[in-house]
């Protein structure tokens, strides 16, 4: 008899069907980008040691420093600084705000953020860094089996309007990429930047909108409703709203930008209805440190 009950082995399967899918539309996406020699990839093992860390899955018998691990009960690793430096955590937001399209023939804001979140994790990996996802339910690796390892998790869904990145886990003098609409209430994101920075951690906000959001085309009678179904609001007259809307995301976007300049990371929008290729090269190059277009 099976162990899972039938709405969760119909959710598992679900699941499984979606990521072969996710997999082979992020591979195709990031062979479009010329890899090049990744900026942080050297030879050798270093020179610099930072620290010692636990064993962790994924690493080898090779990395194990007997010396220092025949002092406890515990396998330690010995972390050289650029060893450090090629971490990388992900965060797409699985909040319910990100499944929204204004067309049918727009991708949903999550759509668009899981296949350049997982575009970015098979450039990162081929250019030799480990790749992870923020919180600790996932650290960094190499290999071909993370990608499906990030695929995975990065298709399940949150029932909240929005979220905040959990910033556990980190590694410190990492990288990270955030990649969201932003739209929710930005106390969490302050506390997730702050909690990077103290840990030298710097990366990249990269907020996902849907045209709509950016020019709110509603006229007339119109109920705005939350794609989580918490949050409504009636109006007759919607295009009384327009200029306070635009105001507030405009303000947003400034927020967003100080947050940035506080910490040391980088912003970058993107819409749905723009070229996917384009916003992974960006991201490449942004989180690469070289030019921005």
């Amino acid at each position: 008899m099976s162990l899972l009950s039938a709405p969760l082995r119909a959710r598992a399967e679900a699941e499984a069907a979606r990521l072969p899918p996710l997999l082979a539309r992020a591979e195709h996406l990031a062979g479009t980008v010329l890899l090049g020699e990744h900026g942080r990839r050297r030879a050798g093992l270093g020179d610099d040691f930072w620290q010692y860390r636990p064993v962790q899955p994924g690493d080898s018998r090779q990395m194990i420093d007997w010396r220092r691990s025949a002092r406890s009960d515990v396998q330690y690793v010995r972390q050289r600084e650029w060893q450090i430096a090629q971490s990388v955590m992900i965060w797409a937001d699985p909040a319910a705000s990100m499944r929204f399209a204004s067309d049918k023939n727009l991708p949903e804001k999550a759509e668009r953020a899981r296949l350049l979140a997982m575009a970015m994790a098979v450039l990162l990996l081929r250019g030799g860094e480990r790749v992870g996802l923020t919180g600790s339910s996932l650290p960094p690796r190499r290999g071909q089996a993370q990608l499906a390892r990030l695929a995975l998790a990065l298709m399940q869904d949150s029932e909240a309007d929005y979220t905040s990145p959990d910033m556990g886990g980190l590694v410190p003098h990492g990288r990270a990429l955030l990649i969201s609409d932003f739209m929710g209430d930005l106390a969490g994101l302050r506390g997730a930047l702050t909690a990077a920075a103290d840990r030298g951690v710097q990366g990249i906000l990269y907020q996902i909108l849907d045209p709509a959001e950016e020019v709110f085309p509603y006229r007339g009678r119109t109920i705005f409703e939350s794609v989580g179904g918490t949050l409504t609001h009636e109006t007759l007259k919607a295009n009384d709203l327009r200029a306070r809307y635009l105001e507030r995301l405009a303000e947003r976007k400034v927020e967003l930008g100080r947050l940035c300049a506080a910490t040391g990371w980088r912003l970058g929008v993107h819409h749905t209805s723009e070229n996917a290729q384009s916003a992974l090269l960006w991201l490449y190059r942004a989180m690469d440190g070289g030019t921005m277009a």
